[in-house]
């Protein structure tokens, strides 16, 4: 978790760290912006970042008050805040976009070295900037790890599900007209699967197919049976029908790998988020563990976060706004910030939409006044996004009362 930074002084030493993925560049510089490390480059592995912290220890004096702040990057600056710095050292994590900002202020906008990113670092710690970083919460790493994992293997699956569509179409012409949403039903599964040829099918017949089925624990009905029998006697032959199945038996295979990942890294949400601080979120009406830990996910360390203001202008989800000569502009949502979280801040305003009356009732006012979707999702975001806000701050579970 982050804890409060300690304040700069004039006995304050910074070592800045710009980490990339096999090497990194550091520097040591005091409070009077005199160097006493000059840029030096290690390699990004134990005994580089071993000899880089002797070099450091080497050159700070006994009374130093130590900084080392790093710009976060992605993974790759994990280790450097996770190695283990002599007691009374203080570690700082910056974000890239401050180091960027102050790239700007120094004059450098259009200029980005490595040395330049350095100076940068260096100004922003001495200044107060930072994240202190404390022990890391192991569960909240756990969390956004799974998260992560059940994501992408969700767009894998909407991929496949759309692939595998086409090659349907021409191992089977016209079942999607008998049952639309075939990949999304246990019988549409069943129908691909096993009768992807439709003579197979056509030769079944209704009654047969009906008992097939619930041989299988499914339960078909008559009417659907008898329009998947006509749709497979009606269907038109092609040319590529052969290979067409061939792929298709391919994919399933995969489908039915994706699913079951995807049913594991469920499985691991629902036992991860009870032991973290977003806990209570799953007490909200249409918050559940998987809306709930994608928000931990993009979120990270609560802690870090001063208040639901911060967290919503990270998402992007602010509008822009230029002011001057007294005269306001306000522009349209900037989209600026996390991806993540602002899929993950609109998802969960979507699960109020659709399930707490306050919610709803808040909708159908802004309707009512001519809102238009997207500005109705964007306001629940910003009601989901204090709701959260509050319920990890005070591990308080929800209160409708409260949010009327």
């Amino acid at each position: 978790m982050s804890v409060q930074c300690a304040p700069v002084t004039s006995s304050t030493i910074v070592v800045a760290v710009d980490v990339g993925k096999t090497a990194a560049l550091f520097s040591v510089t005091d409070a009077a912006r005199h160097l006493l490390v000059s840029p030096t480059e290690f390699t990004m592995n134990r005994s580089g970042l071993g000899g880089a912290a002797a070099s450091v220890m080497a050159a700070v004096p006994v009374s130093g008050q130590v900084k080392v702040a790093v710009e976060a990057a992605g993974h790759y600056h994990r280790p450097v805040l996770d190695h283990l710095w002599p007691d009374g050292w203080e570690v700082l994590e910056l974000n890239p976009a401050h180091v960027a900002e102050q790239r700007r202020v120094q004059g450098r906008r259009r200029v980005k070295t490595d040395v330049i990113d350095l100076e940068a670092i260096t100004e922003l710690a001495l200044s107060g900037h930072g994240r202190a970083i404390a022990d890391r919460d192991v569960v909240i790493g756990e969390l956004s790890a799974w998260a992560g994992h059940r994501s992408r293997r969700i767009t894998t699956r909407t991929a496949t599900k759309n692939q595998l569509l086409g090659q349907l179409d021409r191992a089977f012409p016209g079942l999607t007209l008998a049952l639309p949403d075939v990949l999304g039903t246990k019988i549409g599964r069943l129908v691909a699967a096993e009768f992807s040829d439709p003579s197979r099918l056509a030769a079944l017949g209704v009654n047969r197919l009906i008992r097939f089925a619930a041989v299988r624990d499914l339960q078909l009905r008559r009417p659907v049976a008898e329009r998947l029998v006509a749709a497979a006697r009606d269907a038109l032959p092609t040319r590529d029908a052969a290979i067409a199945r061939q792929i298709l038996a391919a994919d399933l295979n995969l489908l039915a790998g994706l699913d079951a990942q995807i049913q594991v890294a469920e499985a691991a949400l629902a036992v991860l988020l009870p032991r973290s601080p977003f806990s209570t979120l799953t007490t909200v009406p249409g918050w559940g563990v998987v809306r709930a830990a994608n928000y931990a996910a993009a979120l990270g360390d609560p802690y870090r976060w001063p208040g639901p203001r911060q967290i919503y202008r990270a998402s992007g989800l602010s509008p822009m706004q230029y002011e001057s000569a007294h005269k306001r502009r306000d522009g349209g949502i900037s989209r600026e910030g996390s991806v993540a979280l602002r899929r993950a801040l609109i998802d969960l305003g979507l699960g109020l939409w659709l399930t707490e009356p306050a919610a709803k009732a808040y909708a159908g006012g802004l309707k009512a006044r001519g809102k238009r979707g997207g500005v109705i999702a964007c306001a629940l975001a910003h009601r989901a996004t204090r709701i959260a806000h509050a319920l990890v701050r005070d591990h308080a579970a929800y209160d409708p009362a409260r949010w009327i």
